[in-house]
């Protein structure tokens, strides 16, 4: 069994990082018996480094996960260069995190672990023996793991919050996947990133221009595309072999989505340029999906009265039992509803909520409502709002594929945003920090 880190995508775009990765602590040396030489330093970033024996531990991990995937392990020199460059982006980020206030508490870090167990089968208390079993520490993994939470929010801060996704953006999207089959499938993707720096030179350009054309050309020839991956891309992809999984079409990165739709499975597309450099894609596979959503909806209204210093739970309530008996008798709930309620929302409808679906409404509320049958007026019930009474108007099952469709569209635009925003992010913090690699 291997324990798999699950991180949040919607935070994370594309940069998936593994717990051997995650697991990685850049620190400062330190003398601790008298006598004992300090560990050698890889490399300065900025007022941090990164030290020789996470590389060589880091080295170790992915060249054995690698074999494991019956991937071919690249020469040792372009593996250390690889991984060195992730722990260098790592330093340069827990240090930003570090100056801007973000810390991870407990509570977050226990129920990462905790979700990290549950996906793998086994209780939390078993989760330092089951590391063990494959040599991993715990306390190093738990460190680990509230490092990529901490990263989690700086990306989330610095970059997803930062997207913007306007309404005509929205409604271009929609309309543009309305002609686009893509959205009924999913695509299994590869990707190789041949990055450009900001500044580049002339020289620089046509450098990174053609080994992006050799990559793409032997990849196209038949070279195994995730060797190439870790040998030459600079995506922070590169050490799973470019892998981005499984996507729906427009979950794909904008710069990449009218790549992927020219190419059937196991085809290489032409490099294409883009702020970040030259973008190779392979297509692994393609799968369909049915997104029809079929909800149960209902309808109902209420009158909300709140308790005040003056009057308290008891007196509401019997006010809304005297205002039930009067509906029974025959006045019009909406009327009364405009009159009383103090539900500023609903009031001036005669209390009508409208068509609804499951997860509306607070759970007391819902609970209520669902056992409730046609035009049946409930008893008062207390919620954190107030007191209620609810009346059902109706149930009916509601096609919501298009407002599903709504939402997921906005959350599919951003995040094909994300991708390309957050490898430019990461770009500009590697261009800014002061960075000398040791020999």
């Amino acid at each position: 069994m291997t324990l798999r880190f699950f991180a949040s995508r919607a935070v994370l775009g594309a940069l998936l990082v593994l717990p051997a990765i995650a697991g990685a602590q850049t620190r400062t040396p330190s003398l601790s018996d008298k006598g004992v030489p300090l560990d050698r330093i890889a490399a300065v970033v900025n007022e941090g480094v990164v030290l020789q024996s996470d590389l060589e531990d880091q080295m170790l991990l992915i060249a054995q996960r690698l074999q494991q995937q019956g991937l071919e392990l690249p020469a040792q020199e372009v593996l250390r260069q690889q991984v060195l460059e992730r722990l260098v982006l790592q330093e340069i980020q827990m240090q930003r995190a570090e100056r801007a206030g973000i810390r991870v508490g407990d509570e977050n870090l226990n129920e990462a672990l905790a979700d990290v167990a549950q996906r793998n089968g086994i209780p939390l208390a078993r989760l330092p023996e089951a590391l063990a079993s494959q040599g991993i520490d715990y306390a190093s993994y738990r460190d680990g793991i509230r490092k990529e939470l901490t990263l989690q929010v700086l990306r989330q801060r610095d970059v997803i919050q930062r997207i913007n996704v306007s309404p005509r953006e929205l409604e271009q999207f929609i309309e543009k996947q309305k002609s686009r089959p893509s959205e009924l499938n999913e695509y299994n993707i590869s990707h190789i990133l041949v990055a450009v720096p900001q500044a580049a030179s002339p020289q620089q350009l046509e450098e990174a221009s053609r080994r992006a054309a050799d990559v793409s050309t032997r990849a196209r020839g038949g070279e195994d595309f995730s060797r190439l991956a870790v040998a030459y891309s600079n995506s922070q992809t590169a050490l799973e072999g470019g892998s981005l999984g499984w996507r729906k079409g427009p979950e794909i990165p904008t710069v990449l989505a009218d790549m992927v739709v020219k190419l059937k499975p196991g085809e290489v597309s032409e490099p294409l340029r883009t702020p970040s450099g030259y973008h190779i894609v392979r297509l692994n596979e393609v799968r369909g999906a049915d997104l029809q959503t079929v909800i149960q909806q209902v309808n109902a209204r209420h009158i909300l009265l709140k308790p005040t210093e003056i009057q308290d739970d008891a007196t509401v309530e019997q006010r809304l039992r005297s205002v039930r008996e009067r509906i029974l008798k025959g006045e019009e709930f909406a009327g009364l509803a405009k009159t009383l309620s103090e539900d500023p929302g609903s009031a001036s409808e005669g209390g009508d909520l409208g068509w609804t679906g499951p997860g509306t409404f607070v759970p007391e509320f819902e609970q209520t409502l669902n056992s409730l049958a046609d035009n049946e007026i409930s008893q008062p019930f207390k919620t954190q709002f107030g007191w209620h009474i609810i009346q059902l108007l109706g149930r009916r099952e509601f096609d919501n594929t298009e407002e599903i469709r709504r939402q997921r569209a906005f959350v599919q635009l951003r995040e094909s945003k994300a991708d390309e925003e957050t490898e430019l992010w990461l770009r500009r913090l590697r261009d800014e920090a002061y960075v000398e690699v040791k020999s």
